[in-house]
């Protein structure tokens, strides 16, 4: 959000922060929310680009089609576990979900550090 814009909204009274503020979550909890939201979109990628459908996944790692339907959605109700066992089985390496979640955790300690650079300048 632009500081024009942040400026106009807090000369209003709204109070400007973050999804993690706002529900209460530590940083550890935001981490990991952000890795299974990637290993979410990493199943996907991968069950595209092998040209399966939702069902036919569900078939290889013995689901349904509905699970595999949340499991890419982000569904908080679907295990890590369940999401690495299925990346697994088509085809990904551990290395592959290892960098999935790497790059996320690298997007949250960059905006941890943008968050303590902008508390520090007021």
């Amino acid at each position: 959000m632009d500081s024009a814009k942040r400026q106009r909204l807090e000369a209003a009274s709204w109070k400007i922060g973050t999804a993690e503020e706002f529900l209460g979550l530590s940083s550890a909890e935001v981490a990991l929310i952000e890795m299974k939201l990637a290993l979410s979109r990493k199943l996907k990628e991968y069950r595209l680009n092998r040209k399966l459908s939702q069902a036919a996944l569900a078939r290889q790692i013995d689901s349904s089609q509905s699970r595999v339907a949340k499991m890419e959605a982000g569904e908080p109700s679907v295990s890590t576990d369940l999401l690495i066992r299925a990346l697994l089985s088509i085809g990904a390496t551990p290395r592959d979900i290892a960098e999935a979640i790497s790059v996320t955790t690298t997007s949250i300690e960059d905006a941890a550090d943008k968050n303590l650079q902008l508390g520090a300048s007021h």
